[in-house]
This record gives C-alpha cells, structure tokens and sequence, in this order.
C-alpha cells in the first residue's frame, strides 16, 4: 500500500499540490487529457516547468486563462511582473510578461526576478494573463440580481458539482474532486452566512479550483495513493487584500476549512495557505503527524509563486512503503 506524505514546510496551495505530484512522478500529460473530460479547455492553458527556489529544483505548475475569459481583473490583485530566469540543463527565459495575481492581492507592483535555473532555451514573449493561483480566489458572493452564464461573472458550487458529475472521472476521481469542493462549498457558506446552493465562486477562481481539485484526484489516482498524512499545516500571518477589504491571515475560509486540522504558527508575513489548499489536505490526510515509517520510493517538490528569503517556498511529498 502505497503512503503519501504532504510535508508542508511553507504552507500548501493547489497549485503546489499539483506541481509537487508532477515532480514526484505523476504524469502532467495524463492530467491534461482527462482534464478535457470536463469540456472547459478552452477556458485555460495548463503550464509546468522546473524552477529553482532557494536552492531547490522544484516544478511550478501553473493555469492560464485565456483571452477570452480574462474577467476585467475582478480581484484586487497584485500585478508582478515575473521574470523567471531559469536555467539549468539549458536556459528558458519566460520573459511571459503575465499579469500574474499574487495572493498578497494588493496593488503592489512587485518585479519578481526569480533567477532559477530550468532546462529549455525557450523564449515566451506571451502575453497571457496568469491567474496565478497561490491564492485560490475561492471568494464566494451573494448576488441577488441573475447573471446571465454567457457573461461568466462566477461559478456556483452547484454549477461546478454538475461539471464534475458529467466529467465522466473513474468513480474514485469524482468522488474526491466532490469531496473537497464540497468542503470549500460548506466553508464560504458558513464565513457567507449561504445555504450550500446559494454559494458562487469568482471565475477566475473557479477555474483555478476546479483544476486543482480535480487535477490533484487524477493525479493521486494516478500514482495509485491509499494512505495521505501530513505535517501541521503553517498558513502565515499578517493581512491580504481582497475583495472584501483587509482580511488576516489565514483568509476566514482557510480558517473554517482548516477546523479539526493542525495548524502551525508561523511568523512569515505572508498567506502561505491558500483555501484551495487547505480543503486538499484537510479532506484527504487522514492524520497529521511527522513523516511516517516507510520506504521512501519517490519524492517531488512543488513551486509557490513566492520567493522568500530565508526559506524555500516549496510543498513536499514524500510517497514510500
């Protein structure tokens, strides 16, 4: 029976989630073409790449919207303009110009140069816009008047429940996709003060969940996972900006999804749990403790967008026997 150990050393968000199985071994390319199943592909672009954080090779894995469903920035987010200078077996410079939201989401123009080091000698002069999803936006709002779907203002979790169920997943895919968003459903209902069919999800955070949640399933699927464990979960401190105004870290959601978990201080001013995350781990560990007895058979590391100073912005996993 294989084992999986998330060990959150700088808090835990889907997209290090995903990255970090890749890095581990899960094949990206299977994620990609089951991912279609849902029928939104051309709502996103998926990347991945190696990149260096404070010394450690780790893959970021990232969801691009495209053009078209670009919603007018709808969250204050900060707009860093990241060069990823990565080079290692050969240089990529994803000089991608993305307006990249940042899960700070102030108006701060943070110019980023991550000075990594990767593997292909590619030059990316795109200018996609990247709704990077170290914060999962899983914002959910009352709205009183209709929208129209055709706008693509938000998502509810009934809409993303349908989606899901129609997908045509393995049973074991759908059920844990269903679990988890379920999880985040029941917590913004709760911070909201909304029944469960009543709670909507921003669009550009929508699709970044619904990718993450969904990818993360595939891919544990995938790597044939029966037992996950964690470490105590840190999740920063200080105050993001969101739509809402000021709010303390950890967001109110990740709070409320993180209820029975284990939470770590940490003193790092930063929100290093995202809600996304934080419903990942919470549903699937089914103990919180420091790495168990195994034999350690493969280990990956997954990017945040972030870098800090002293440490590496970086998810675990250990997978072993």
């Amino acid at each position: 029976m294989k084992t999986l150990y998330f060990d959150c050393i700088s808090g835990i968000s889907g997209d290090m989630v995903i990255g970090a199985l890749i890095d581990a071994g899960a094949d990206p390319n299977i994620l990609e073409e089951e991912l279609k199943k849902l029928q939104i592909e051309e709502e996103y672009q998926l990347k991945w790449k190696k990149v260096i954080k404070n010394g450690i090779t780790s893959t970021k894995f990232d969801v691009l919207l495209t053009e078209t469903h670009d919603y007018n920035h709808q969250h204050d987010h900060e707009h860093s303009h990241e060069h990823d200078h990565d080079h290692a077996h050969s240089h990529e410079h994803d000089h991608n110009h993305d307006h990249s939201h940042e899960h700070d989401h102030n108006h701060a123009h943070s110019h980023e140069h991550d000075h990594n080091h990767d593997h292909s000698h590619e030059h990316d002069h795109n200018h996609a816009h990247s709704h990077e999803h170290d914060h999962d936006h899983a914002h959910s709002h009352e709205h009183d008047h209709n929208h129209a779907h055709s706008h693509h203002d938000h998502r509810s979790y009934q809409d993303i429940v349908k989606l899901i169920e129609a997908a045509g997943f393995s049973d074991q895919v759908k059920e844990t996709a269903l679990k988890i968003f379920k999880k985040i459903g029941v917590a913004e209902g709760r911070i909201h003060g909304l029944p469960l069919d009543r709670v909507h999800f921003h669009e550009v955070g929508a699709v970044d969940s619904i990718i993450d949640i969904v990818g993360a399933a595939i891919l544990l699927h995938q790597l044939d996972i029966s037992i996950i464990k964690s470490s105590s979960i840190p999740v920063g401190t200080g105050r993001i900006h969101i739509d809402h105004g000021i709010y303390p870290v950890p967001a109110p959601a990740t709070l409320e999804i993180l209820r029975e978990a284990s939470i770590e201080q940490s003193n790092i001013r930063a929100e290093l749990t995202t809600p996304t995350g934080a419903a990942i781990v919470s549903v699937l560990a089914e103990e919180f403790c420091t790495i168990p007895s195994m034999k350690v058979k493969s280990i990956g590391y997954g990017a945040g967008t972030k870098s800090f100073p002293n440490h590496p912005n970086v998810l675990r996993v250990i997978i072993g026997e």
